[in-house]
């Protein structure tokens, strides 16, 4: 009877064993998509028709692109802006996607893909009934004026508002929320979420002044691009660049910017 019982816990433990290496080969190899998804329309957090949390966006369509492409499981890892660099360099995330500027400063941190996606200029958001008021960039001389950490609109504000008062904070949803309670006087965005913010807000006003052109966005990868991931991610956005899948995220994202919740 010992031996009947051994044998058959045997053939258990080896029919088990089939079946865990099965489901391990069938499993996706995940990769690590990190972003700050506070910034509609590129990236945001909306809730589904269960009232669960779902990224949504521009950069999140592109970045689940790039894994599908990968043919692995995409996980996000968000985060403030600001940290993005360092979690990427870290080894963190794999890629990441915030609607990121392919500039000299950046290049020192990561390497970084062709362009897929070129915004409106940035812009200044405003309230709207001072929005008059401002007629040039010396409007903002004495003014507190608010950017995302980390970012090159807080450059704008150091470098090209002369006199302006820099409040830089991590989430843009703050920022707004500075303006709309007078806690700053305006704040500098890229142009298509300064005019997203001022859709869905009456009292918010995009002030009738230039600020130069736009940088293209592009995904970034750890320096050296060690796991080889930017000859696929560069065929992927010339893929969905040409079969004009840009516009179609845009347009969904734009669809959804409104419910954002964070």
């Amino acid at each position: 009877m010992k031996k009947i019982f051994v044998m058959i816990l045997a053939a258990l433990l080896c029919v088990s064993a089939i079946a865990c290496t099965a489901t391990a080969s069938t499993a996706k190899e995940q990769i690590v998509f990190a972003t700050s998804a506070d910034y509609p329309p590129f990236e945001f957090i909306v809730l589904d028709e269960n009232g669960q949390q779902q990224y949504v966006g521009i950069d999140v369509s592109v970045a689940t692109a790039i894994a599908d492409d990968l043919g692995k499981e995409m996980v996000v890892l968000n985060m403030d802006f600001d940290s993005l660099m360092a979690a990427l360099q870290k080894g963190d995330a794999d890629y990441v996607l915030a609607a990121v500027e392919n500039t000299e400063e950046r290049r020192d941190a990561a390497d970084f893909s062709d362009p897929y996606y070129t915004d409106l200029p940035p812009m200044i958001l405003v309230k709207a009934d001072q929005a008059n008021s401002y007629t040039d960039l010396t409007s903002f001389a004495g003014k507190s004026v608010g950017a995302q950490t980390g970012t090159t609109k807080a450059d704008i504000v150091t470098n090209t508002l002369e006199g302006a008062n820099l409040v830089a904070l991590t989430l843009v949803t703050d920022l707004v929320n500075q303006l709309v309670y007078d806690k700053v006087d305006a704040i500098v965005l890229d142009g298509a979420v300064a005019l997203q913010f001022a859709q869905s807000n009456p009292d918010l006003a995009v002030a009738d002044i230039s600020l130069g052109e736009a940088y293209p966005y592009c995904v970034a990868v750890q320096k050296g691009d060690p796991k080889n991931l930017l000859p696929s991610i560069n065929a992927t956005i010339a893929k969905l660049i040409a079969e004009d899948q840009i516009a179609a995220f845009s347009a969904a994202a734009d669809e959804l910017s409104d419910q954002a919740i964070e």
